[in-house]
């Protein structure tokens, strides 16, 4: 399984992959998860990838052939903006699953999807969340985080704090514990991870960084965040009273609860 996040605050992008491939409990591997194109002066574009592997490797392999090319079907340097890089990688998306699927689907799901993300010169960043149907959506100021693969346990802590409003560091904390909460519940998903903090009009894949079970800032936030989790529950008030169970426990060790009237 897999777990990528996009964040779009007003200071640029957080991206977070993780990079565990596995086809089984024997079969595990490292993948690389994030990807940026070529780069080129005037953009950046960056593609986060959950599924099919084979499915995704190709499509990323036949952008990279392609860039400045001048294929306007391929051709992601072309591109006048994000939303029509958006549109070519949902394509061959689209391409890629149709090339293979007869093939594929006796034995499992060709299907994928992707986060795109980047920033033209003259445009704000912008981050977009591709279907395997080759649809996408994009983030907004309300909705400015989009997650593929297994979302469901670091989804919970990016919803209680996180804004486009947030600060660009904030983004990057708050993915970070996105990602430890995930960890600890689904083993499918593991470390290293591939982080990029990208500042807007930066134009530069220059803060890519591997994250691995020693880095000294993925243990420290860790372990300050459970110390911290476990002081504020100690710090919250206990439940009221009528709360209480108000049972009577017989010597044969039955709980036995009260009975209540209904008129």
């Amino acid at each position: 399984m897999t777990y990528c996040l996009g964040i779009l605050v007003e200071e640029g992008l957080l991206l977070a992959s993780d990079s565990r491939s596995n086809a089984g409990f024997d079969q595990i591997a490292e993948v690389t998860k994030l990807s940026l194109m070529p780069p080129a002066p005037d953009r950046i574009v960056a593609i986060q990838s959950a599924g099919n592997l084979a499915t995704t490797q190709a499509v990323i392999t036949t952008l990279r052939e392609a860039f400045g090319g001048g294929d306007p079907a391929l051709d992601v340097k072309a591109c006048r903006t994000m939303f029509e890089v958006a549109q070519v990688v949902g394509e061959q998306l689209r391409v890629a699953i149709a090339h293979d699927r007869a093939f594929v689907t006796p034995y499992g799901d060709p299907g994928a999807s992707f986060l795109v993300s980047g920033q033209i010169a003259g445009q704000p960043p912008r981050l977009f969340q591709i279907y395997s149907a080759g649809n996408f959506v994009e983030a907004t100021d309300r909705a400015p985080v989009l997650q593929i693969g297994e979302t469901k346990y670091g989804k919970p802590i990016l919803d209680r704090a996180l804004t486009s409003l947030s600060s660009l560091d904030d983004a990057a904390k708050l993915a970070m514990l996105s990602f430890d909460a995930t960890i600890r519940s689904n083993l499918s998903v593991g470390l290293p991870l591939d982080v990029m903090l990208y500042r807007a009009d930066s134009f530069s894949g220059a803060s890519l960084v591997t994250v691995r079970s020693d880095d000294a800032y993925w243990v420290a936030l860790r372990e300050g965040y459970s110390v911290g989790l476990r002081g504020l529950i100690d710090s919250l008030p206990p439940p009221p009273t009528v709360w209480q169970p108000n049972s009577i426990v017989p010597h044969d060790g039955v709980t036995k609860l009260p009975i209540c009237k209904t008129t």
